[in-house]
């Protein structure tokens, strides 16, 4: 949980931190502006307090592993709420609106996971968690969407090491084998779930494994 809010923080500091230009530059995400992860993130702020204020009875059913669905195709953006996304950012017409609910609403979801009991039963999209796990779930968002930001905009510090080892940890577990060692944890995050093809270096060094890449998470 300490490192949720290590990489939330983080993630929200480095939006802080962006000039007005830097909104309409892309993103890492298919078909969406820096705006448009933004928005985003602010939904995903919001499913933290819903889900962290929506109690389950019943034994878990997911973990902070399981609890990610697993495609083999990269989203396009033609995706009818990734498209709502697109409006909804469009609609702040200043990038300081937006930030500013991302720093209200963020805020209050990160004090609301300092805040949550590990062991509480949550649920979410039907599946029920424990909080501790539902967090250490989110670490690999706010790392992989961390990545998505910076991904056009190399003046904006990266998602800490902390979080990029325990996130190419969980996609390990995902995949069921490791990547290989000469890999940065940034590579086999951006290879894995297919933020960027692979080289043809890096392509003979996954072997078996470049077959079944990327895993797409959702």
């Amino acid at each position: 949980m300490d490192l949720f809010s290590q990489t939330w923080t983080a993630l929200r500091t480095a939006v802080a931190g962006l000039a007005d230009e830097d909104f309409a530059r892309p993103s890492g995400c298919a078909g969406w502006l820096v705006r448009d992860l933004v928005c985003h993130l602010v939904i995903d702020a919001q499913d933290v307090l819903i889900t962290l204020v929506t109690p389950a009875e019943s034994e878990p059913t997911r973990d902070a592993v399981t609890y990610w669905n697993v495609a083999t195709e990269p989203p396009t953006g033609d995706d009818p709420l990734d498209a709502l996304i697109v409006r909804l950012a469009a609609a702040y017409e200043e990038p300081r609106l937006l930030t500013f609910h991302l720093d209200d609403v963020g805020s209050a979801a990160g004090r609301a996971a300092v805040l949550a009991d590990p062991d509480l039963r949550v649920e979410t999209q039907g599946q029920v968690l424990t909080a501790g796990d539902y967090l250490s779930a989110y670490v690999l968002e706010w790392t992989l969407h961390h990545l998505d930001l910076v991904a056009h905009l190399p003046h904006v510090a990266g998602p800490p090491a902390e979080g990029l080892a325990r996130t190419r940890e969980m996609l390990e577990k995902i995949a069921g084998t490791a990547f290989p060692t000469s890999f940065s944890d940034a590579d086999a995050l951006l290879v894995g779930t297919g933020r960027r093809a692979p080289t043809s270096a890096e392509r003979a060094e996954l072997g078996e494994l470049a077959a079944r890449i990327p895993f797409v998470l959702g």
